[in-house]
């Protein structure tokens, strides 16, 4: 009964089962030994030598009387999703045959990876170790005893036949009141071992210079890193140029201060670079490669081993990045990649930590709001700037919140984004669109705040 509740539709097919039979069977007392394989309950019951014919018969009549009122244990959907947004597998492995385990679920609508039948106790183990399965949850003592068997984490839940004391005796590493408490405790758990692999990575490069931009991923990586290697192996170093605003300094400062950890400023010079300048759709290559070209030996003349970003798992499957491809080839480490920290774990992880920059919006570089073509110029950057910092003043003034903001340089006009809820708002407000200032035009974007929307223009 971990996913699927079929308790009724078993005690309707023990019915039955007698009434084809003629032979007596306690359809309770059936119920309540669910688990261990059919043939195990069937043998209670009926001489050897007819165990088999009656096990097809009792299938038979499963798929008519407990298949279509199964029902799905509460939080099931939810636990599903959970494991799937943490990037796993949904493996069922059950003592019940596979098509009618299969079929059951099915009609519950939940659809596994993989379901592996006719196995118990410590079969269920063979399976488990196979499949490389490492975390298995089940509510009766042969689940326990499998997930044992198999090398995985061992959950019990007490919505079985069992409880908390015989499914810790039988092997549980924890157990559950209910599974609805699962996506929760996977959650942390998943965070737990991403962590501890930050930590082990973090203590394999030894010293590191950390390119610290202010924002949610470098902030983490930052504090975690002087949690893990101590203050004197760690400098965070953020990189000046017109292409970052000065709100964000100011925080990078704050934040390095608060953590007690050596900040410095080195000056980048994309402007330097042709390709940057030009802003075509790889102009972050130019970025990056600027950026880590500066840290290398700035790193080396602070005695650091290693320079590393705040890449995190979402950015490596995020589509087009030349940036992270820049620094990559030169050399830089990104220790949240490593450890498979997403996005979301390293928000969860800054919480845990107390860090302010936990729920910070994306604040990518000035730059990004140039339409791709138009060329980058010292001039354009500082008007966005200015025109972002006014519109956040104007907002606030009129006691509008928002998370996400941006203006866009589109050339002929600027185009205004904000979160989706205050769009219409803003547009029937022509004093707050007013303060955007230097632009020939000014719109409101009607489908609001869109991370990288630039790219669109791309496709």
């Amino acid at each position: 009964m971990t996913l699927l509740d079929a308790r009724r539709g078993i005690a309707a097919t023990y019915v039955e089962l007698s009434a084809r039979t003629g032979v007596p069977v306690d359809s309770a007392l059936a119920v309540s030994r669910l688990g261990p394989p059919l043939e195990e309950e069937l043998a209670n019951w009926f001489p050897p030598g007819e165990i088999a014919a009656v096990a097809a018969l009792y299938r038979e009549l499963y798929a008519v009387h407990a298949i279509p009122v199964s029902e799905r244990m509460p939080g099931a959907v939810e636990a599903i999703e959970a494991v799937r947004r943490e990037g796993g597998r949904v493996v069922v492995v059950t003592a019940k045959n596979e098509p009618q385990a299969r079929a059951s679920l099915a009609a519950i609508g939940i659809e596994p990876d993989v379901v592996v039948g006719n196995r118990y106790a410590s079969t269920k183990g063979d399976a488990i170790r196979e499949l490389g399965v490492e975390i298995f949850v089940g509510d009766h003592e042969g689940d326990m005893i499998g997930a044992r068997a198999g090398g995985a984490l061992a959950v019990g839940l007490t919505t079985g036949p069992h409880d908390a004391a015989a499914l810790a005796a039988a092997g549980a590493d924890v157990v559950l009141g209910a599974l609805a408490a699962f996506p929760d405790w996977l959650a942390d758990t998943v965070l737990d071992r991403r962590l501890a692999a930050l930590s082990a990575r973090l203590t394999d490069l030894g010293s590191v210079l950390v390119a610290f931009s202010g924002g949610a991923d470098s902030a983490f990586l930052l504090a975690w890193a002087v949690r893990t290697l101590g203050p004197d192996a760690v400098v965070a170093a953020t990189a000046v140029s017109p292409s970052l605003p000065a709100a964000e300094l100011a925080g990078a400062r704050a934040l390095a201060g608060d953590l007690g950890v050596r900040h410095v400023l080195p000056a980048t010079d994309e402007q330097s670079r042709p390709g940057y300048r030009a802003n075509g759709a790889d102009r972050c290559y130019f970025c990056k490669a600027e950026l880590t070209e500066t840290l290398l030996p700035f790193a080396a003349e602070l005695g650091l081993a290693h320079v590393v970003t705040g890449t995190n798992a979402d950015d490596a499957v995020a589509g087009f990045r030349p940036g992270i491809r820049a620094a990559a080839e030169r050399g830089a480490a990104t220790p949240l990649l490593d450890a498979g920290l997403t996005k979301r774990q390293v928000r969860a992880a800054s919480r845990r930590l107390g860090l302010v920059t936990a729920d910070k919006p994306a604040a990518a570089c000035l730059a990004s709001r140039i339409a791709y073509g138009i060329e980058v110029t010292p001039s354009r950057l500082a008007r966005v700037e200015q025109a972002e910092g006014a519109l956040r003043l104007a907002l606030a003034g009129a006691g509008l919140d928002y998370s996400d903001l941006r203006v866009r340089d589109l050339g002929d006009r600027a185009r205004i984004e904000v979160d989706a809820g205050l769009v219409t708002t803003l547009a029937d407000r022509p004093d707050l669109v007013a303060v955007v200032e230097g632009f020939p035009a000014v719109e409101v974007d009607p489908r609001g705040f869109r991370s990288g929307s630039m790219n669109e223009l791309l496709s």
